[in-house]
């Protein structure tokens, strides 16, 4: 059962489908801490959800959930049945018979033919918990530095710790010393007297590193401030300002006058790149309110309400908003429920200029999407102008799904007409895709 959830998962982390994925969390959140470690991708696909929506409360919810939820007395009580059928909506609130899907998270397919792929992005599973990895960690500081939130930060990595047991330095001395290399270094003061107010403070190394980038920044005002606050904790003593000052430039430290902790980490080195990493992606990356632009149409045409879905477009195209691949499968996809195939036509126009400006590379899923759309419509121009494309781009086409998909709608059409007894110019043109296709597809 793991790897079917897990499966859907990723669809949905792909299709940016977070409310549908959301569904799944009260349930796999009772699974038993034994079984915890098969459902870390589930975790996976739905923060990576949270970070492309921007929701930045979402996500910090989320990895504090899963650092708590094992060890919660409330959990514990609910699992009197761990082999408990759960039943998750897979179709909208607004249908009162919609399909639902059993699912029993305590089960595990243990001889699945299937096996998963185990790359890990965003979460680590260790000693029984689960733990952040850079990228998650670089996305967190990022979102929370952007927004001027830095004390929501501080109090983040400070709860993260504790549940990790790693009251001195380890995590947040790590946060601070990424953001001391970024020269970052007002966010790093900041942190550490958010850390000193909650009676946790850093080690003197990590207090030395900001001195030191003050010092060699030339922000003496700073460092005097800073100076202050380490006396003070007891950190240095018998040592005047001026020597300090040389120690921290010479590189050079007085274990006996100042201090030093041995840094108790558990992350790996990397956090400062990893933040780096994700700065440059996300000036490529595709912007959260698109995702929440796509979410809406996708919700209104699941609900079968066309034309809320088209205001949601309508409005995108006025903000100048570049439409993606997965906002026109979410129209297709409204159209179809609808049998609405004329209209996927003039969508098809959309796609086709957004295609032409650059500012979209249509997939595979798109154009298969469109020509079984046109087969049951009966547009055969636009399947073989599809096809075209596909074979433009040394793209795979399905023959035998798409000609399945013509004789189950249009088996005996034009079969004994030929172009000489054709009524009108559209009819003959029609003739022509129609004979076209069947000889592309091999259908005699």
């Amino acid at each position: 059962m793991h790897t079917l959830i897990i499966i859907i998962a990723q669809i949905h982390e792909i299709n940016g489908q977070r409310d549908d994925l959301k569904k799944f969390k009260c349930h796999i959140d009772q699974v038993s801490i034994q079984l915890a470690c098969h459902y870390w991708q589930f975790y996976d696909s739905l923060l990576s959800l949270h970070f492309k929506f921007n929701d930045i409360d979402g996500a910090a919810g989320l990895v504090l959930d899963m650092c708590r939820c094992w060890d919660s007395l409330s959990i514990q009580k609910d699992r009197n049945d761990p082999h408990k059928t759960c039943l998750v909506p897979i179709e909208s609130y607004y249908l009162k018979e919609g399909l639902k899907l059993q699912i029993v998270p305590e089960l595990l397919q243990k001889d699945s033919v299937f096996k998963m792929d185990s790359k890990q992005e965003l979460l680590l599973f260790r000693n029984g918990k689960y733990v952040l990895s850079n990228k998650a960690l670089a996305k967190l500081i990022i979102a929370y530095k952007r927004d001027g939130r830095i004390g929501e930060l501080s109090r983040l990595m400070l709860s993260l710790q504790k549940e990790l047991g790693t009251l001195e330095g380890g995590l947040i001395s790590d946060v601070i010393d990424a953001c001391i290399q970024l020269g970052w270094l007002e966010t790093a003061h900041d942190i550490l007297d958010d850390m000193e107010l909650a009676g946790a403070p850093a080690s003197s190394i990590t207090y030395m590193s900001l001195l030191t980038a003050y010092y060699k920044g030339k922000m003496v005002r700073e460092a005097k401030a800073l100076l202050k606050q380490m006396r003070k904790a007891g950190l240095i003593v018998d040592l005047s300002d001026e020597m300090v000052m040389t120690t921290c430039l010479s590189g050079v430290v007085d274990k006996n006058r100042m201090h030093t902790r041995t840094s108790t980490s558990i992350w790996k080195s990397g956090l400062a790149e990893s933040l780096v990493r994700e700065m440059k992606k996300q000036e490529k990356a595709i912007l959260p309110v698109v995702y929440k632009f796509n979410s809406s149409i996708y919700f209104f045409c699941k609900a079968k309400m066309i034309d809320d879905a088209l205001r949601i477009y309508g409005r995108m195209q006025e903000m100048k908003i570049e439409p993606t691949v997965q906002t026109f499968i979410n129209l297709v996809y409204g159209y179809s429920c609808l049998n609405m195939y004329r209209e996927i036509t003039i969508l098809w126009g959309d796609i086709k200029s957004s295609r032409k400006s650059g500012s979209l590379v249509v997939c595979r899923d798109l154009y298969e999407f469109l020509v079984l759309n046109f087969l049951r419509g009966g547009y055969f121009e636009r399947v073989m102008e599809v096809i075209g494309c596909m074979k433009e781009q040394n793209m795979y086409c399905d023959k035998w799904m798409y000609k399945r998909e013509f004789l189950k709608f249009h088996k005996d059409l034009y079969r004994n007409l030929k172009a000489s007894n054709t009524r009108t110019e559209a009819q003959s043109k029609r003739l022509e895709y129609v004979e076209a296709f069947r000889t592309w597809a091999g259908i005699d």
